[in-house]
């Protein structure tokens, strides 16, 4: 990973720091804590066993119920204790708010090293990817690790190295600069006219209030996004939640209609407190409606809603809003003077979490996949867990791709009728609110990410598959994680488990369809070329279907830049 700032242990009494960087919800903080502890205690007996002594740099509340950093605040009076060179570790076994530690972070001149265990629970591997990629972005350098138990030799060895010199290494060797690979010159050209229309023609990223969840790698920053052709229109969470109160509960209640006649189920209770209730649901489709009208009022081409915090107090989850919204296939919305249908006949993209990498990625997403007559819709997952299959279906590593609550119906086994909604969990969404799940179809995927490095973009971009397995396989992995939300079984082609750790550097990941194996690898190069074209760095990652390799450049061979 980075390079480190100093060197290991060696001459600080062997003392290893720990911090725990949790959520900002109580209720969330109270019911992961035993998951947490126990991550600890492992990870604990692992660096003794190699010498070292853990000291914890911040003490469990017990009148709290929790032993975590819980804001900001926090955090930077609990590394003002820290000795500022002295190897840390950040440790999770869950979701975690990075900017809790992140302040601390960008001062502390020892090791740093973020650890994960390997369960999809709660999840800590989500919360950790998601600070690594505030690290990057922030160019603080770490290390990191990932175990199931912390006895394995995979972690032990790396641990060992990191304690001894403040550094471990991973095998990157599946990464490769896109200025290497061989692209059809009608695919480059492709991308090269889909990047100069958009810096030509420009286009709006609506912003419902920026930084969720203290994902600062969420952000990008304004001088880099307008370099490639978008500009942010930053909107207010209130303008929704006034818009949403303001739309009418007869058109409210036609949307539900929509999408019940096409088969999605809803599975509704009394309680309000613990099911998923009818006033919920018409909420839900109230911002729905709110939400396409915003968009079309200020001509955003994506937008982005982050609900997690401010909106949970006021109305249900925006999940079930989401999923709609990347559905080409949606229940039509009209202006409020009823005479014009609004984006009519396709996806109003939008970016979970207001994730701006994710919504810049859906952007040229649908754009290239217009222009090839692919299938638009694209959805971010986390990169939540994986494990080997248990059905016998296949040899592949597996991966659980698994958003918070919605992914749009084109990409589930039936489409809308293959779609249900259930409740969001209440310890994240005390108001409720329908999910949008499925079980993603198989198919041809292309996987990405764009994210922020060295004060550049950069992205990095694969080919993959999206498995069906066995309903019994499918829920296993659905228990060992969240039940309510939509999953995707996917391979990533020639990318093993670990390297995607080491790599990736962020806790989403986005996904879309690209037709046939062909079709999928056109798909790739023509938005890696557009990507380049746009000023962002290109990475591409792994290997084609069946392992094949990508073709690679003859020596010397050069490209002429976009004429913009």
């Amino acid at each position: 990973m980075s390079k480190v700032r100093d060197g290991g242990s060696k001459g600080r009494g062997n003392v290893v720091y720990l911090v725990a960087s949790g959520d900002l919800r109580l209720s969330a903080n109270q019911t992961c804590w035993p998951a947490q502890h126990a991550m600890e205690e492992a990870l604990r007996v692992a660096v003794e066993a190699q010498g070292y002594r853990v000291e914890r740099a911040h003490p469990v509340k017990e009148a709290e119920g929790h032993g975590f950093i819980a804001s900001q605040r926090e955090g930077i009076e609990v590394f003002k204790n820290i000795p500022a060179d002295a190897p840390l570790i950040v440790a999770e076994a869950v979701w975690q708010y990075s900017h809790h530690v992140l302040a601390g972070l960008t001062t502390h001149r020892g090791p740093i090293l973020t650890a994960a265990n390997w369960s999809g629970q709660w999840p800590g591997l989500v919360g950790m990817l998601n600070l690594n990629g505030s690290l990057t972005k922030a160019g603080v350098a770490y290390s990191t690790l990932w175990s199931e138990d912390f006895t394995d030799a995979y972690f032990t060895e790396r641990l060992g190295h990191w304690l001894q010199t403040g550094q471990c290494e991973h095998d990157l060797s599946h990464v490769k600069s896109f200025d290497r690979i061989a692209v059809p010159a009608a695919a480059h050209q492709a991308g090269e006219a889909l990047a100069g229309d958009l810096q030509r023609n420009k286009a709006i990223m609506g912003v419902f209030d920026e930084g969720c969840m203290g994902m600062f790698n969420a952000i990008v920053p304004d001088a880099l996004l307008h370099r490639t052709g978008v500009f942010k229109e930053r909107l207010s969470q209130s303008a929704l939640y006034y818009e949403t109160l303001e739309t009418s509960t007869e058109e409210a209640d036609e949307v539900r209609a929509w999408v019940e006649q096409r088969g999605m189920r809803f599975h509704t209770g009394p309680d309000e407190a613990t099911d998923l209730t009818d006033q919920q649901i018409r909420r839900q489709c109230q911002m729905y409606i709110a939400a396409v009208r915003l968009a079309d009022d200020l001509g955003c081409d994506v937008i982005g809603i982050q609900y997690q915090q401010g909106l949970k107090d006021l109305l249900p989850a925006s999940d079930l809003v989401e999923g709609m919204l990347n559905s080409s296939e949606r229940p039509p919305v009209f202006s409020r003077d009823g005479k014009r249908e609004l984006l009519a006949g396709r996806a109003v993209p939008h970016f979970n979490e207001v994730d701006e990498c994710a919504g810049l990625d859906a952007l040229l997403i649908q754009r290239v996949h217009n222009h090839l007559k692919l299938p638009a819709e694209t959805t971010l997952h986390d990169l939540r867990w994986g494990d080997v299959d248990r059905s016998g279906t296949t040899d592949e590593y597996v991966w659980v791709f698994e958003i918070s609550g919605a992914a749009p119906a084109e990409h589930h086994q039936g489409g809308w009728a293959g779609s249900e909604g259930f409740r969001q969990p209440p310890m994240y969404f005390p108001l409720g609110g329908s999910t949008l799940r499925g079980v993603a179809k198989p198919g041809e995927i292309v996987w990405s990410r764009i994210y922020v490095e060295n004060d550049a973009l950069q992205m990095d971009i694969g080919r993959g598959q999206a498995l069906s397995l066995p309903a019994e396989e499918t829920q296993r992995r659905w228990n060992a994680t969240t039940p309510q939300w939509p999953v995707m079984h996917g391979v990533t082609y020639g990318v093993s488990r670990d390297q995607m750790m080491a790599r990736h550097k962020a806790n989403h990941v986005q996904v879309a369809y690209g037709g046939d194996a062909a079709t999928a690898d056109e798909a790739l190069l023509v938005r890696a070329a557009m990507a380049q074209s746009l000023g962002i760095s290109v990475h591409l990652c792994g290997s084609r279907k069946n392992g094949a390799a990508w073709e690679v450049r003859a020596a010397g061979e050069m490209r002429k830049p976009a004429e913009v």
